[in-house]
């Protein structure tokens, strides 16, 4: 699967979730492409933003979408990543402001 395959993927089924890509394409194509790395890498797409252990289950929460992107677009408009954000955030009607780490420091190990 090339990141354009993935791109056409993923946005139909987030937009439908009121998830949208950031209107930066190329950073957007970056973060596909990483993920499609960390799925060769690991067997699983593991958040290009975060550090993967390799294993699945402890990585559960950072498999893409990841559990904080829910959260973080709610409050910040964007995620950790700037992969997924609202339309507010693309239209610019939210400030892009740093989205800071959910991730408990613990599941980083």
């Amino acid at each position: 699967m090339t990141a354009e395959q993935l791109y056409g993927m993923l946005q139909k089924t987030q937009e439908a979730r009121g998830y949208f890509f950031s209107r930066d394409r190329m950073k957007v194509m970056e973060l596909l492409e990483a993920l499609l790395v960390n799925k060769d890498r690991y067997g699983y797409m593991a958040c290009p933003c975060r550090l993967a252990s390799g294993d699945r289950e402890k990585d559960s929460d950072i498999l893409c979408p990841c559990v904080y992107r829910e959260p973080d677009v709610a409050e910040f408009g964007s995620c950790y990543c700037n992969l997924y954000v609202s339309e507010a955030w693309n239209e610019g009607r939210v400030s892009e402001v740093y989205v800071p780490e959910r991730r408990p420091v613990e599941k980083m190990f």
